[in-house]
C-alpha cells in the first residue's frame, strides 16, 4: 500500500496490556489488521492491534496523515472505543492515499514509501517501452521470477519506440483493481508471408462485418423513411378530409342564413307592420352576418392552430432526424461493444498489418475500427502523455484533407498545419495555435524519429458518404522539420515538414487520380498501350478497355463478346406458369417478388446487396413494375468501367477504372450453358468448361452477423437443387473470363434468377465484397484451379 508506515518497531512486547518498554524513538502505529492488510504489509512486519489517542504525539514534519503512537498503556472502555474509531480512520486514510498515491507524489505532498525490497536496489531499472505495468508480490516464488526476468531483460532501451526514463527502484502495492491506463506501444515489422495473409484475412472480414451492419442500417432507414412517409399520408389525408368536413359545415351555415333571411325580407314589404316589428327586423338581420363572421373568425383560429401544429411536427421531425445517428456510426458502435474494434489494447506505430497502402475507406469511422486513425473529427491521432510510456505524447498518424488554408500537399512531400485556432465552420484561422495535444505530439514524433501514417481525404465518384468524401490511405512519412509561422489569415500556426519514407508501393491518392484521368482521356492515356477502347462493341452499357504494357499479346480480341449468358430453350419451357408482380411505381413491402425472396428485398435503394442468399429473384418480364425497379439491379448490366489488363503475375487480369463499393453489382460470368451430356462430349479433347457448382459459397460471408448477433441464421431460402450445368467460353466470352483466382478473394457469385422459374439453371452474377479502389484486380474464388498459376487454363495467355 502506497503509505507512511514505517517497519520499524518497539521492542518485543510479550502482552499488549503489560507495561511497555520505552524504545528509542517513537515508532509509527499500524493498524488493526484487516483482511485487505495483508496485501499492504509483508508477513515479517510486526503490527500492533490498537492505538489509544490520549497519549501525546509528536508533530509531523511534512505530512498531516503521518500518524506516530506511544508505547501501549492501559485503557479505559471508552478510550477503547475511540480507539476503533480512529483505527477505521486510519484504515480509510490509508486508502485514500493509495487510491491518489500519483497525483500526491508529482505534487510532492507524500513521499514515496520504501519497503525492504527497494532499499537493498541501489541501480535504476530501465524498463522495455512493450510492458508497463508491474504489481508487487510480497512471495518468494514471484520475487524469484521477477528476478529471473530482470537477468533476461536487454539492455535499457534496447527495443524502445522511444526512450522510457528510469523507473524508481521503489516497489509500490497498490489494489488489483485498479488497472493502469497506459497503452503498449508497438511496431509490427519483418512478418513472414504466411502472417500477412494471415493479417490481411482479419482486416478484410472486420471490414465485411462492417459494411454488412452499415448497409443493415440502410434498410432499416429506408423502413423508416417509408413509414414516416405513409404516417404523413394519413395526416395530410385527414386534413383534408377535416377541410372539406369544415367547408361542408359553412355551406349548410350560408343555406340556413339564407333561409333565415327570406321571412324578414317579406315582413319589410308588408306596409301595415308594428314597431316592434321593425325593431326585430333590425335587431335579427344583422344576427347571421355576425354568426358568419364568428364562424370566420373560428376557421382562422383553427387554421392558425393546424399551421402551428404542422410546424410543430416538422421541427419534430428535423429535430428526430438530427438525433438519429447515420449507419455508419451505429455499425462502428454495435461492433465496439462485441469487442470487434482491431488494435484497441495497443497503440501500433508504423503500419497496421493486414492495411495496404491504397486501401480505400468510404467513412472515417471505419479508420477507427481498423485502429489505422482512432480520432473521429480531430485530424491529428496521438498517445496522449498520460499513457505514454516516456509520459510524452507521440502522434500515430494524420489526415490530410485540406482543412486548413496553410497547408501544402505535393504528395510525397506535405507541409502540414497543426491543429487548433480555426473559426468555426471555416478553413480560416482566428486565434494563434498552441503547442499542446497533437501539435506538441507531432513535434514529439519527430524529435524521437517516429513515422506517422498519412490518410488523405479527398471528394471522389462513387463516395457513399453525403460530403462525397473517401479516405485513402498512402503510407508512412517521416516528419523531418517543425517551425511556428504566421499563416495567411495573420495568426500563428504550427507547420511539420512531412517526407514520405521510400521502397513503398504507389500512394492511393495518386492512382485514383490517375483513374480519373484515364476515365477522362479514354485511348488519349497511352494510346500505345490501349489495344481496344471497348472489346463488347458497345454490347454492354459502359465500355470495356483493352491494356497491354508488359508484352505483343491481344487475345482477348480472338473472342467474341457475350454480354450475358445463353441458356437452351428448354430452359424457358420448363419453368412453369410465368408469374410476376402487380406493382405500377416500383416495388414495395409485401409485393409478391418480396415474397419470393422471403418478404424482404435482396437490394436497397441504392442497389447494394444487403445479404447473400443461395438464390436471388429479380423481377422480370412478366412484372409490371418499371425498369428502374429496385428490384431490377443485376439485369441491367454493368455499371463500372472495366479494363482487361496485362499482367506479370497472373497473366491476363480484371480491374475497374472507377470505385466500387461493397456490396455493389459488377457484371455476370456469362457463357453458353451446356448440359452434362454436352459438356463430357466438349471436354474429350481438353476441359475448358467453367462448372459453376465448383464456386465456393462465398455469397454466406456477406451479411454474415454471427459474431454480432448470437440468434443469426445463415440464409438458405430460397433453395437451389444441385447445379449440373457448364458453362462454355471456348469461343464466346464475357470481362469476367480474365478474373483471377484467389484465397481472399474481393469478388463473389451470387446465384439470379430473372428472365426464367427455372432453379436448375441460375445466372453467375459477380458482387464486391469489399470496397475495391480503381486500377485493383478483382479476384474470385473458383474452388479449382490451376495449381501453377492459381488460374484457371482457359484464362492463362
Amino acid at each position: 500500500m502506497d503509505s507512511l508506515l514505517s517497519l520499524q518497531t518497539p521492542s518485543n512486547n510479550p502482552h499488549p496490556h503489560s507495561p511497555p518498554l520505552q524504545p528509542t524513538q517513537t515508532p509509527l502505529l499500524v493498524p488493526k489488521p484487516e483482511p485487505l492488510d495483508d496485501f499492504f504489509f509483508s508477513n515479517n512486519s510486526q503490527q500492533y492491534p490498537h492505538w489509544f489517542p490520549h497519549q501525546q504525539q509528536p508533530q509531523p514534519n511534512n505530512n498531516e496523515f503521518e500518524l506516530h503512537a506511544p508505547p501501549f498503556a492501559s485503557a479505559s472502555p471508552e478510550e477503547q472505543e475511540d480507539s476503533e474509531l480512529y483505527n477505521h480512520f486510519f484504515r480509510v486514510s490509508q486508502l485514500f492515499r493509495t487510491a491518489f498515491s500519483d497525483t500526491l507524489f508529482q505534487n510532492d505532498a507524500v513521499p514515496e514509501p520504501m519497503t525492504p525490497q527497494s532499499h537493498s536496489q541501489s541501480q535504476p531499472n530501465f524498463q522495455d517501452s512493450l510492458s508497463y505495468a508491474s504489481a508487487s508480490n510480497s512471495q518468494p516464488e514471484a520475487e524469484a521470477e521477477a528476478e529471473a526476468e530482470a537477468e533476461a531483460t536487454p539492455e535499457a532501451d534496447s527495443r524502445a519506440l522511444v526512450p522510457v526514463p528510469p523507473s524508481s527502484s521503489l516497489t509500490v502495492a497498490a489494489p488489483s483493481k485498479r488497472v493502469s491506463k497506459k497503452k503498449e506501444l508497438v511496431r509490427v515489422s519483418e512478418l513472414s508471408l504466411h502472417e500477412q495473409l494471415h493479417f490481411r484475412e482479419v482486416v478484410r472480414r472486420t471490414r465485411m462485418i462492417y459494411d454488412s451492419i452499415r448497409v443493415l442500417c440502410t434498410i432499416e432507414e429506408e423502413k423508416r423513411v417509408q413509414e414516416e412517409k405513409r404516417a404523413a399520408e394519413k395526416r395530410a389525408a385527414a386534413a383534408e378530409e377535416e377541410r372539406r368536413a369544415a367547408a361542408a359545415a359553412a355551406t349548410v351555415a350560408d343555406a340556413v342564413t339564407i333561409a333565415a333571411d327570406e321571412p324578414f325580407a317579406a315582413s319589410e314589404s308588408t306596409v301595415e307592420c308594428s314597431s316592434s316589428a321593425e325593431t326585430t327586423v333590425s335587431v335579427a338581420v344583422p344576427a347571421p352576418e355576425s354568426a358568419g363572421e364568428q364562424q370566420s373568425a373560428t376557421d382562422d383560429g383553427a387554421g392558425y392552430k393546424q399551421t402551428e401544429t404542422v410546424n410543430k411536427g416538422e421541427a419534430d421531425a428535423k429535430m428526430a432526424r438530427r438525433m438519429r445517428q447515420r449507419g455508419d456510426i451505429r455499425a462502428a458502435q454495435m461492433m465496439r461493444m462485441k469487442d470487434l474494434w482491431l488494435n484497441r489494447d495497443k497503440r501500433i506505430v508504423g503500419a497496421i498489418p493486414g492495411v495496404c497502402v491504397g486501401d480505400v475507406f468510404l467513412f472515417r469511422m471505419e479508420l477507427c475500427v481498423l485502429g489505422l486513425h482512432g480520432q473521429i473529427q480531430a485530424g491529428i491521432d496521438y498517445l496522449a502523455a498520460s499513457m505514454s510510456p516516456n509520459n510524452e505524447p507521440i502522434a500515430t498518424s494524420v489526415i490530410v484533407s485540406g482543412g486548413y488554408e496553410d497547408d501544402m500537399d505535393e504528395g510525397d512531400v506535405i507541409i502540414y498545419t497543426g491543429q487548433g485556432g480555426q473559426a468555426m465552420n471555416s478553413v480560416r484561422q482566428a486565434t494563434h495555435q498552441k503547442l499542446e495535444s497533437g501539435n506538441l505530439a507531432l513535434e514529439r514524433s519527430m524529435y524521437h524519429n517516429i513515422e506517422v501514417r498519412v490518410i488523405r481525404g479527398m471528394k471522389y465518384e462513387g463516395a457513399a458518404a453525403k460530403s462525397g468524401k473517401i479516405y485513402v490511405y498512402d503510407g508512412l512519412y517521416r516528419i523531418s522539420e517543425c517551425w511556428f509561422d504566421v499563416g495567411k489569415s495573420g495568426f500563428g500556426v504550427y507547420k511539420y515538414k512531412l517526407v514520405r519514407v521510400e521502397g513503398q508501393p504507389k500512394m492511393g491518392s495518386a492512382i485514383l487520380k490517375e483513374a480519373r484521368s484515364i476515365r477522362k482521356s479514354g485511348v488519349d492515356f497511352q494510346p500505345m498501350y490501349c489495344l481496344s477502347v471497348d472489346i463488347s462493341n458497345k454490347k454492354e452499357k459502359v465500355a470495356v478497355r483493352l491494356f497491354n504494357d508488359i508484352d505483343d499479346s491481344k487475345e482477348p480480341l480472338c473472342f467474341d463478346y457475350l454480354p450475358t449468358t445463353v441458356f437452351p430453350p428448354f430452359v424457358f419451357h420448363q419453368s412453369g406458369t410465368a408469374t410476376g408482380c402487380d406493382c405500377i411505381d416500383g416495388c414495395t413491402d409485401g409485393c409478391f417478388c418480396s415474397m419470393k425472396n422471403g418478404g424482404d428485398f435482396p437490394y436497397n435503394q441504392q442497389g447494394i446487396l444487403v445479404r447473400g442468399k443461395p438464390l436471388i429473384f429479380e423481377c422480370g418480364p412478366f412484372c409490371s413494375c418499371p425498369p428502374q425497379c429496385r428490384n431490377r439491379v443485376s439485369q441491367n448490366g454493368a455499371k463500372n468501367r472495366l479494363e482487361v489488363f496485362r499482367s506479370k503475375q497472373t497473366g491476363w487480369g480484371v480491374r475497374s477504372l472507377d470505385l466500387i463499393q461493397a456490396g455493389a453489382f459488377i457484371c455476370e460470368y456469362a457463357g453458353v450453358v451446356l448440359t452434362r451430356e454436352q459438356a463430357q462430349l466438349l471436354t474429350m479433347n481438353g476441359d475448358s468448361l467453367i462448372y459453376p457448382n465448383r464456386f465456393s459459397e462465398r455469397w454466406a460471408e456477406w451479411g454474415d452477423l454471427s459474431q454480432v448477433n448470437s440468434d443469426y441464421v445463415r440464409p438458405s431460402y430460397p433453395s437451389i437443387p444441385p447445379l449440373d450445368f457448364s458453362l462454355d467460353v471456348s469461343t464466346v466470352r464475357n470481362v469476367a473470363c480474365y478474373m483471377s483466382h484467389s484465397s481472399s478473394p474481393n469478388v463473389m457469385v451470387q446465384f439470379v434468377l430473372y428472365d426464367h422459374n427455372n432453379l436448375m439453371f441460375p445466372h453467375l452474377m459477380l458482387f464486391a465484397m469489399e470496397n475495391i479502389p480503381p486500377l485493383r484486380e478483382l479476384s474470385l474464388d473458383y474452388g479449382v484451379a490451376d495449381e501453377w498459376t492459381g488460374k484457371l487454363s482457359i484464362c492463362n495467355g
